[in-house]
């Protein structure tokens, strides 16, 4: 089994007002792991109210593809209802031991738990919830799909019963409030399902594209944003997977997308070719 992946992020008109950086960050990939061929797609979203909420966002999102790629480099982990819930829950937990470290380092401008380098320098007495974000998870084997989140954004997927919304994106006690992988309490809060298929399309995004994906009041996908994209995906070439990165970056920060939101916006697609 193989996918086509494609991911980019856009700022939101309203950071590039304030001239503020783009919080978001995501990953889509394929790799050989042991003996099989897995799908890997995270989101992360930095807390508009975290200091460095984008260095959080990327921290979170190469901590967890480097997980991932130990993680099955043994060809050890299955994704079966007994393993499922703690890949899960060790993928966030090495999300955090990245973030909590990177904010320990303080002025040590090298990188932290290994991850490629951020500069740090001056950022001092720093605490995680500076690095606050959301987290997407998506992992996909031939066999089955791990899904798993906290905070708001949205995964959609198709595993053979057409597309559907894993989970309706976290609000917190207040309005315009989430979930942070940072809190004490983000493994209570998190939530995940495993789907007994590999997915067929899969798409995550960041609470920038929610009123534009999501049938909000319904709870469902809204299937027109997604089928132009899951189509081109589907008839790409490898070697065209570059090209469509630039053509969704442009979308994601074309007029039409902007008008409805002035967020950052963040996008992985995959979907499944033979």
């Amino acid at each position: 089994m193989n996918w086509r992946v494609v991911s980019a992020i856009a700022i939101g008109t309203s950071h590039r007002t304030n001239g503020s950086d783009c919080q978001d960050d995501c990953w889509a990939m394929v790799e050989q792991l042991g003996a099989e061929r897995v799908l890997a797609v995270f989101v992360a979203d930095g807390a508009g109210s975290a200091r460095y909420g984008r260095d959080g966002a990327t921290t979170a999102v190469q901590s967890a593809a480097r997980f991932m790629t130990e993680a099955f480099a043994s060809e050890a982990p299955r994704l079966t209802i007994e393993q499922a819930p703690t890949l899960a829950r060790d993928c966030i937990q090495a999300v955090r031991s990245a973030i909590f470290e990177l904010a320990s380092a303080k002025d040590d401008a090298g990188a932290a738990g290994g991850i490629d380098p951020i500069d740090i320098a001056g950022k001092k007495e720093l605490e995680p919830r500076d690095f606050a974000c959301t987290f997407l998870g998506a992992i996909s084997t031939s066999q089955a799909t791990l899904v798993f989140q906290i905070g708001d954004g949205a995964i959609v997927l198709d595993t053979g019963n057409g597309l559907e919304l894993f989970a309706a994106p976290m609000t917190g006690e207040y309005a315009n409030m989430t979930h942070f992988v940072t809190q004490d309490d983000c493994l209570d809060v998190m939530v995940h399902k495993l789907y007994p298929n590999g997915a067929l399309k899969l798409a995550a995004f960041s609470d920038g594209l929610q009123r534009l994906a999501l049938n909000m009041a319904q709870g469902t996908p809204h299937e027109p944003f997604f089928e132009p994209f899951f189509s081109v995906l589907a008839k790409a070439t490898a070697e065209q997977e570059d090209m469509l990165q630039g053509q969704l970056a442009a979308f994601l920060d074309s007029a039409p997308v902007n008008e409805r939101t002035d967020d950052d916006k963040s996008l992985a697609l995959a979907v499944r070719c033979e």
